[in-house]
């Protein structure tokens, strides 16, 4: 064959650059059996990674190195900043030296620093006397100091910048003069009223968890809430069961019902009961006793096995089975939509999708803690950047799944004063054990998430916000949360470290519809959790027609009106205006044949999944 007549391949084709410049050589052709090596080498990367995140707690060295790296580098070349730096530090030896003097001459001078908001390690009257309060003063401006040398380095990232200074904030956690028995003044009162009696019973508190956790029991007290019995506990049946839910059916406290259904999309991160607490404090108990039919999606605990169920597998398998299980019993009603945390994330994608194929089959969606945009993720987006979500992927494509005990030991570290160091120096140093209660019992009921869910939200999400961006596909098609022309009812939590409610509040700018934002009082669970008659608990409401002018989160919360109490209150009344004004007969407890049948009594089995 001449090569007039040769068949051209791509990788065969000679590139002209020029009529009379150099030729480009042939590409060789692929190897053979170039995929199959491909990814041999790809699974030696991630069993590195893998192997590496045994000894990193999960943290990708690569990723803090490199945020160490951009600080360092930049600082180095920063004068000024330097220059500032020994200038503060001087200003801080010479206040320090000063307050010393005051202290000496009068034990009653006032400080020369105060605590940070929330911080309530040097709060006890005991650390006003000498050395203590020099040792909490020094502490404290030497805190100071790092913030100063951490932030506003000229040429840091941003990204990089909140890393180092979370890293130099966990550093300066573990050396507070709080955490030393012999340099806090409680601990060491104590341990003379009581005649070390507080360290004996400190050892055995140690002792007891570190047992339990070894023997991969639950924490001490938590055998007082049982699932079903004490939490979990209003009476209901599971109408509907496949591989990744049960779905509950609540039984009707009257003898009448507002028409359209309530479907609860809880998060799968933790067990769903948490709006099924003790009865007290049950939300579902809540909307059944002021006759609401509500139905409520329960996960499967997954293994292993079920390491490729994706987030869209969420979507078709959860939200849109328990819709469909609901028209069953249900028909030609429509459902208003709660979702809480990531479950409100997918409740969100779900509606989207629908509303693209002009799926009419919700009345309303409402969101509790649930982020749709994530470019303000809080704290959380220190522990999500490229090295980081792949070195995350590496130990979940090794196991299947990512065990919550991970989730938990990343919130922890955002919160270790409050939920490490304090927990140790009263439970292990002051020998005091912190009484369980329901919400701690339901936060030690720990899940699994599947390694390609979890690397879809992370990536999809959290990385490239394609939901927010319109780039999210369900069904294969782009979904737009702008499609959305329900009512939407939206709370955020004023204390939220997993969904900073300035993030919540931003469906405001995602959709062209009727929004009703809440602001509670509270954290991402306690705040959620928020029954009539709890003490202390107050909010913020205001409603945003659609086409009126979007307010910025700060001017939100300047203007809504304040009411004291719970916003579930305002909530159901929320739902009510917008079902219809008959009251009807409650709809039967499932149906007679599939796909409804009464499976079993609620709380079902995938919630006792361990």
């Amino acid at each position: 064959m001449n090569s007039k007549n040769r068949p051209r391949t791509e990788s065969a084709q000679i590139i002209q650059l020029s009529n009379t410049g150099p030729k480009a050589l042939p590409c060789p052709p692929p190897d053979a059996g170039g995929a199959e090596t491909l990814a041999e080498f790809r699974a030696m990367d991630r069993t590195t990674k893998a192997a590496l995140a045994q000894l990193t707690a999960g943290l990708s060295p690569a990723s803090a190195g490199l945020a160490f790296a951009d600080w360092a580098a930049h600082l180095a070349g920063s004068p000024g900043k330097q220059t500032e730096l020994v200038v503060k530090a001087l200003q801080k030896g010479s206040r320090f030296g000063k307050h010393v003097l005051n202290s000496v001459q009068d034990p009653t001078a006032p400080g020369c620093i105060e605590a940070l908001p929330g911080d309530d390690r040097f709060k006890d009257p005991a650390w006003q006397q000498l050395p203590y309060r020099l040792w909490s003063q020094a502490f404290l401006l030497n805190q100071q100091w790092w913030h100063n040398a951490t932030h506003g380095v000229p040429g840091v990232s941003k990204h990089h910048e909140d890393m180092v200074s979370f890293a130099v904030r966990q550093w300066l956690d573990v050396v507070s003069p709080s955490n030393m028995p012999w340099m806090n003044p409680e601990v060491l009162q104590k341990t003379i009223r009581s005649g070390g009696e507080n360290i004996v019973q400190g050892a055995a508190n140690w002792w007891a968890d570190w047992y339990r956790e070894a023997t991969r029991q639950k924490p001490v007290g938590t055998e007082d809430f049982v699932v079903g019995k004490d939490v979990a506990a209003t009476p209901g049946k599971v109408i509907f069961r496949n591989h990744l839910i049960e779905l509950m059916q609540y039984t009707p406290m009257g003898d009448k019902v507002f028409a359209e259904p309530v479907l609860i999309v809880p998060a799968w991160i933790m067990k769903y009961y948490i709006l099924d607490l003790s009865p007290h404090n049950s939300l579902v108990r809540f909307l059944v006793a002021r006759g609401h039919t509500v139905f409520c999606i329960s996960w499967r605990n997954v293994t292993a096995q079920d390491r490729n169920v994706s987030l869209e597998d969420y979507r078709n398998l959860g939200v849109m089975a328990a819709l469909d299980a609901i028209n069953a019993i249900v028909p030609k009603r429509p459902v208003h939509a709660a979702g809480y945390c990531l479950g409100g994330t997918l409740l969100a994608i779900a509606a989207a999708a629908m509303a693209e194929v002009s799926d009419n089959r919700l009345a309303s969606v409402s969101l509790f803690a649930a982020q749709t945009d994530f470019t303000e993720p809080g704290e959380l987006q220190l522990f999500i950047d490229e090295g980081q979500v792949s070195y995350l992927e590496s130990m979940m494509w090794e196991r299947g799944t990512l065990d919550a005990s991970q989730m938990a030991g990343a919130f922890q570290m955002l919160r270790s004063n409050d939920l490490v160091w304090s927990r140790i120096i009263h439970e292990y140093m002051m020998g005091d054990r912190e009484p369980m209660n329901d919400l701690m019992a339901w936060n030690a009921d720990a899940t699994r998430l599947p390694y390609q869910m979890h690397s879809d939200y992370l990536r999809k999400l959290f990385l490239n916000n394609d939901l927010a961006s319109g780039r999210y596909m369900a069904d294969g098609r782009p979904i737009s949360l702008q499609n959305l022309h329900l009512p939407i009812f939206a709370v955020g939590t004023d204390r939220d470290h997993v969904a900073p409610w300035k993030s919540v509040y931003k469906i405001h700018h995602l959709t062209d519809t009727d929004v009703t934002f809440v602001l509670t009082s509270g954290g991402h669970n306690a705040g959620i959790v928020s029954e009539p008659g709890h003490a202390g608990r107050h909010f913020k409401i205001m409603q945003r027609a659609a086409k009126e002018p979007i307010l910025d989160a700060d001017e939100w919360s300047g203007q809504a009106a304040a009411q004291e109490g719970s916003w579930w209150i305002s909530w159901q009344q929320w739902l009510q205006r917008l079902s219809s004004p008959a009251l009807v007969s409650p709809p039967a407890m499932g149906t007679k044949h599939p796909p409804c049948q009464i499976l079993g009594e609620a709380p079902g089995t995938y919630v006792l999944q361990a």
